[in-house]
């Protein structure tokens, strides 16, 4: 069993944040057998955007591997966690109300802008994201997204708070003592009970070093390097690769 875990934005998805660019490669990573699995620091309600728009039918990993969504009958046996719709949902991360909290209360100091006290507008603004994904982005239950400072130091106090602060392409993410990687070993543990597993990772951004640590094969594209992967300069080439 092949399995692979795709970033989001920067990997798969470009500035327009369009699902139709990367359909083709998700297709035939899927006609050749791969278990696709997103593993982005978007949201549930994002991510369940693009796994509609492309047909997936496993699990998703959200807001930088604080939770996994497993679609019920996914794996032949029982999965602990909570209930949530038609998934059972494996919590990694701290809630979202925690993270809040304590961002809240450093923001005036330190000039902080995030999902979580922008409007709609903002948000926009910040993330390039049309207003239908950017509502679907600030439904968020795990984590934050940090858009612009205006000095230094917020790092450190989010850490003495317990809350672990990951640089993705472009923003500041805020979560619990979880990371990608964390939530991938998870879910390879659970294919590996199916039989033996060849594990695959792309991404592009430093909080995806934990994801690309845990694979057999890993990928990076754009500008980040990670020791034991390979660079690509686009999915296309994925595929040549893989396939």
């Amino acid at each position: 069993m092949r399995v692979i875990f795709l970033d989001l934005d920067g990997t798969l998805l470009g500035d327009d944040y369009s699902p139709e660019p990367a359909e083709p490669i998700i297709r035939a990573l899927l006609d050749a057998g791969f278990e696709v699995i997103l593993n982005s620091s978007k949201t549930f309600a994002e991510q369940e955007h693009y796994r509609k728009a492309w047909r997936l039918r496993g699990p998703l990993v959200v807001e930088n591997g604080s939770a996994i969504f497993i679609p019920d009958g996914y794996f032949p046996f029982e999965v602990p966690g909570r209930r949530r719709g038609k998934y059972t949902v494996i919590e990694l991360g701290e809630r979202y109300d925690r993270i809040k909290t304590v961002l809240d209360k450093i923001a005036p100091e330190y000039g902080l802008k995030y999902y979580g006290n922008c409007t709609l507008g903002e948000v926009t603004s910040f993330t390039g994201l049309p207003e239908s994904l950017a509502r679907l982005a600030m439904m968020r239950d795990y984590s934050e997204t940090i858009f612009a400072w205006k000095k230094s130091g917020f790092e450190e106090s989010l850490s003495r708070a317990g809350l672990r602060v990951s640089r993705g392409s472009r923003f500041i993410g805020v979560t619990g003592s979880t990371d990608k990687g964390r939530a991938a070993r998870e879910l390879l543990r659970m294919y590996s009970r199916l039989g033996r597993v060849e594990s695959y990772a792309v991404g592009d951004g430093e909080n995806d070093l934990p994801l690309l640590e845990v694979v057999d094969h890993p990928f990076t594209v754009g500008t980040l390097r990670y020791r034991r992967g390979r660079n690509i300069s686009s999915m296309n080439e994925l595929l040549e690769v893989v396939l």
